[in-house]
C-alpha cells in the first residue's frame, strides 16, 4: 500500500516539500541546541521543563482521543464513525511519534534515552509512561494497518485484531492516566497536586484530540471530497462539546478550591497566571485570558444544537477550543507548575526562538507522517468503494 505515495497530485507533493523544509530548520535548530546544550533555551534550575515537555504533555491527549472513535465503534456497533476511524488511528501514531520526539530533544543528550530501557526502574512514572507510549504506538500501527489491509482486500478483520482493539481501549486511557501521574506525584508544586489531575487531562484530550480530528475530516472534505458524513460529524461534535464542558467544570473546581480555602500554595499559582507577579509572568496573563474567552465562547457555539450544526460555524468553535486547550495545556501547565518556586520565589521562562523552531519541526515531523498515512488510507477507500 505504501506505493499509494507515488501517485498524488502536485498540491501534495508541494505540501509534502513544506513540511521538509520546515523539518530541515527544526533539525539544524536542533543540532544547534546538540552542540551548544539546553542553555540556548529558556529553561533554567527552577524551571526544568517547558516548551517541550508542554507540548509533549497536549499530544498524549491527541494520541489518547482515538479512543472516542474506537469505543462507539467497537463498544456500541456505531457504524457511522467507520470511515474516519482509520483516520483516528493513524493521527494517533503521528501525535505519540511526537511525543517521543518532543521527550527526545527535552533531555539534551539523546543517548540518555537508552538509560530508561538499560536501566529500568519500575518505580519510576516515566518507566511506565515509556512503556504505555510505546505499546499504544504499536498497537494503533497493528490494527490500523491489518483493518486498512482487509478494507483493500474487501475481507472482514481477523477476530484477533478485535481483542487488540478492545486493548487499545483501555490503553488509550492508561497513556494519558499515566502522563497525568508524572505531574501530581511531585510534591511541592501546588499547581499540579491535585485528584483530579488525570481527570482534567483526559476530559481535555477527549475534547481538543477529536476537535482536531474533525477539524481536518472537514478540511479533506473541501480538498479530496471525502465525506465523513453528516451522523458522524453531528455525533463527533456533541461528543467534543460534552467533553468541553466537563473540562471547563474540572478547572473552575481548582479555581474554586483554591480560592475559597484561601490556601496559599493553590492561589498563586492561578493568580500569576491571570495577573503574574511583580512584573513576572506578563507575557503569559494575555494568553490565559485569551484561553477563558476562546474557551467559554466555543463551548456557547458547541452546546447550542443550530450552531453546532451549521457546518460554517462549527470549525471556528473548534479552532476556538483547540487553541484554548492548547494554551492551557501546552504553555500554562508547565508555567504556573514551576511558578512559585519551593522557596516562594518567581523565575520568568519564555521559550528560546531556538525551542520554537525545533517544535515547529517537530509539528512538521506529524503533519508529515499524518499527510502520508491519509493518503494512503484515503486512495485504499477509493479503490474499494468505501471513501
Amino acid at each position: 500500500m505504501i506505493d499509494k505515495l507515488l501517485k498524488g497530485a502536485p498540491r501534495f507533493y508541494a505540501w509534502l516539500g513544506l513540511l521538509a523544509f520546515i523539518i530541515m530548520i527544526g533539525a539544524g535548530a536542533y543540532l544547534y541546541q546538540l552542540l551548544c546544550g539546553l542553555s540556548v533555551t529558556g529553561l533554567s534550575r527552577n524551571v526544568s521543563w517547558g516548551m517541550y515537555i508542554a507540548q509533549f504533555t497536549y499530544l498524549v491527549g491527541v494520541a489518547a482521543s482515538a479512543v472516542m472513535l474506537v469505543l462507539p465503534t467497537y463498544f456500541h456497533g456505531f457504524k457511522p464513525f467507520r470511515k474516519m476511524l482509520i483516520l483516528g488511528e493513524f493521527m494517533a501514531i503521528a501525535a505519540v511519534i511526537m511525543c517521543m520526539l518532543f521527550i527526545t530533544v527535552d533531555l539534551g543528550q539523546p543517548q540518555r534515552v537508552l538509560n530508561v530501557i538499560l536501566h529500568p526502574t519500575p518505580h519510576s512514572v516515566m518507566f511506565w509512561d515509556m512503556l504505555v507510549l510505546s505499546g499504544y504506538l504499536l498497537l494503533n500501527l497493528l490494527v490500523g494497518w491489518v483493518g486498512l489491509e482487509c478494507e483493500q482486500q474487501g475481507v472482514e478483520p481477523p477476530k484477533w485484531i478485535k481483542k487488540l482493539v478492545y486493548l487499545s481501549v483501555i490503553w488509550a486511557f492508561s497513556i494519558h492516566t499515566v502522563t497525568a501521574f508524572l505531574y501530581a506525584g511531585i510534591p511541592g508544586r501546588h499547581y499540579w497536586l491535585t485528584a483530579i489531575m488525570a481527570a482534567r487531562f483526559l476530559a481535555s484530550a477527549f475534547c481538543s484530540g477529536p476537535a482536531i480530528l474533525l477539524l481536518l475530516a472537514l478540511l479533506l472534505k473541501r480538498l479530496t471530497r471525502f465525506d465523513p458524513g453528516k451522523e458522524a460529524i453531528r455525533v463527533l461534535s456533541i461528543i467534543i462539546a460534552y467533553a468541553m464542558a466537563i473540562n471547563i467544570f474540572f478547572y473552575l473546581l481548582e479555581v474554586f478550591t483554591a480560592f475559597y480555602s484561601q490556601i496559599p500554595g493553590h492561589m498563586h499559582p492561578l493568580a500569576f497566571l491571570f495577573s503574574g507577579h511583580d512584573g513576572h509572568g506578563n507575557w503569559i496573563n494575555g494568553w490565559m485570558w485569551l484561553a477563558a474567552f476562546l474557551g467559554l465562547f466555543s463551548l456557547v457555539l458547541l452546546v447550542t444544537p443550530s450552531l453546532r450544526n451549521n457546518e460554517k460555524i462549527l470549525p471556528y468553535a473548534l479552532v476556538m477550543l483547540v487553541i484554548a486547550t492548547w494554551i492551557d495545556k501546552g504553555l500554562a501547565l508547565l508555567y504556573a507548575g514551576f511558578n512559585p518556586t519551593m522557596f516562594d520565589t518567581y523565575t520568568n521562562y519564555v521559550p528560546s526562538l531556538t525551542e520554537l523552531a525545533i517544535s515547529l519541526g517537530v509539528y512538521a515531523v506529524g503533519a508529515l507522517i499524518v499527510s502520508c498515512l491519509w493518503k494512503i488510507a484515503l486512495d485504499v477507500k477509493k479503490e474499494a468503494g468505501t471513501f
